[in-house]
């Protein structure tokens, strides 16, 4: 299974990289088949948020096909006016099993048209601006992620990885993502 992390200049910190650490802590302990990388634009080094250096391992045009594409969350307003992004994010989402984002992320899904309809959720303080930008949405709160369809958004930040857990026992076991939450002495969040 290829688990796609799309990331973008700005992205933030643990949007990816706590979803990293799950996926693959879950493929050393036991999701053997599981290739999880990174996926940018282009083929470049980023700069995420705070200034952290991170090389890519694909861009666009060279990953291998995905199962799961999850979209991270940071300073998202190039992205979703990028329409090479959001047609990539289009093609992404009619192969992969589930499609799925962190924090603010949520927007750029919104813009490629894949939330209408469905019940989403993101950071607390962007909720407001998603409900405004994108009304076919279903805006809720008080949740650590929702899950509507093949489609999967957290709330921000450290919600993606309890998500991203989720995601663990949805496509592998419960008792897998137990052990990787234990493994990162992780207090895993349930809110389903």
């Amino acid at each position: 299974m290829n688990i796609g992390i799309y990331v973008y200049e700005h992205a933030e910190v643990l949007d990816f990289a706590g979803p990293f650490e799950v996926f693959s802590t879950a493929k050393r302990l036991g999701a053997d088949s599981w290739q999880v990388g990174l996926v940018a634009e282009q083929d470049i080094p980023l700069l995420a948020r705070g200034g952290l250096r991170i090389v890519p391992d694909y861009h666009l045009a060279n990953h291998p096909t995905l199962d799961v594409l999850l979209v991270v969350g940071g300073v998202h307003h190039e992205q979703v006016t990028n329409p090479s992004v959001i047609d990539w994010v289009k093609q992404q989402d009619a192969i992969t099993r589930c499609t799925a984002s962190v924090c603010t992320g949520a927007f750029i899904l919104a813009k490629a048209g894949l939330l209408d309809g469905r019940k989403v959720i993101t950071h607390w303080e962007d909720m407001d601006d998603l409900s405004r930008a994108y009304p076919p949405l279903s805006v809720v709160s008080g949740k650590r992620w929702v899950r509507d369809g093949k489609y999967l958004t957290s709330a921000g930040i450290s919600a993606g990885i309890d998500m991203s857990l989720q995601l663990v026992a949805d496509l592998h076991s419960e008792d897998l993502a137990l052990r990787v939450a234990k493994q990162m002495d992780y207090h895993w969040q349930r809110n389903e």
